[in-house]
């Protein structure tokens, strides 16, 4: 059995991204591809157990020509997730997602645990149901649970992506040990609309850890003490993947770092990744210099 620091579950996106001066690109995406690969390249063992349509494309090939450490444990499924998104604003604040076709859903038995002993299993799904609420006490049971809430508000209704509260959250966030929402997310979970405040609540409500990303700031709160750090980003070229980037560094860091120091090499990570297209595919030495430059 291999071990690694994180394992990311998460179906790969055959994106096509429309931005708001009309520039049309195809890309791969999804939170495990951003995950993934920015976590690589920054130095950490990750596996990644991505699902798709495997006749429709190699995601092996397509992790390994952007983060060549990365072990992938590919998951075929009927119908890949496919989806076409159209940035409003030049800050990629606003955009519309339409969605032609969804993953069959994980399960529990398609986890390779005989294979891979991992610190961390991280949940990035994409829409609700493609990882079902019962993944999350199973993957409890085996490592640390951190998980991108998306998964589980982010609905597919008549093709459009809708948000819609998280029923089982109260019974569920105990299981998590690091939660990450971004700021529309939190207000939906909590009804709040100050970050901090939300925060709060989460963990009242029983995850450990709690990672808020917003535009200007990544906030973290573990029980303690509310820690920010600031989002620098010299352009915005490189929006896409900005929570997933953010996340991923984050929680892996904190295997061995303190939250202030996790939180500013995160956040250092994704400034220097918004900077340009796609994921992340620079090293650590790079992050390090963007902190001497910018913090």
């Amino acid at each position: 059995m291999e071990k690694f620091d994180s394992l990311i579950i998460g179906e790969v996106a055959q994106d096509t991204n429309v931005d708001f001066d009309g520039t049309v690109v195809q890309a791969v995406g999804g939170a495990v591809y951003y995950s993934g690969c920015a976590a690589a390249n920054m130095g950490h063992k990750i596996a990644v157990l991505p699902k798709a349509d495997l006749s429709q494309l190699d995601v092996t090939a397509a992790f390994h020509e952007k983060a060549p450490s990365i072990s992938v444990f590919p998951l075929n499924s009927p119908h890949s997730f496919v989806t076409k998104n159209v940035y409003h604003t030049a800050d990629r604040e606003r955009r519309t997602s339409t969605v032609d076709s969804l993953i069959a859903p994980y399960t529990t038995d398609e986890v390779p645990v005989d294979q891979i002993d991992a610190a961390i299993w991280h949940l990035a799904g994409l829409a609700g149901g493609d990882i079902p609420n019962e993944m999350i006490p199973f993957a409890a049971k085996h490592a640390m649970v951190a998980i991108d809430v998306q998964t589980m508000l982010r609905w597919v209704e008549n093709g459009g992506m809708v948000y819609h509260d998280w029923k089982e959250k109260k019974e569920l966030l105990p299981y998590i040990r690091f939660l990450k929402t971004d700021a529309a997310e939190a207000e939906i979970l909590t009804g709040l609309t100050d970050r901090a405040e939300a925060a709060k609540v989460l963990y009242g409500w029983g995850a450990k850890e709690i990672l808020i990303t917003h535009n200007t700031e990544v906030l973290v709160y573990d029980g303690h003490e509310i820690y920010t750090c600031p989002i620098k980003a010299r352009n915005l070229s490189g929006r896409t993947g900005r929570g997933d980037t953010t996340f991923a560094g984050y929680i892996n860091e904190r295997l061995t770092k303190d939250i202030p120091t996790a939180l500013q090499t995160a956040t250092a990570l994704v400034s220097l990744k918004m900077e340009t297209p796609g994921p992340f595919t620079g090293t650590r030495q790079d992050v390090e210099d963007y902190i001497k430059l910018m913090y």
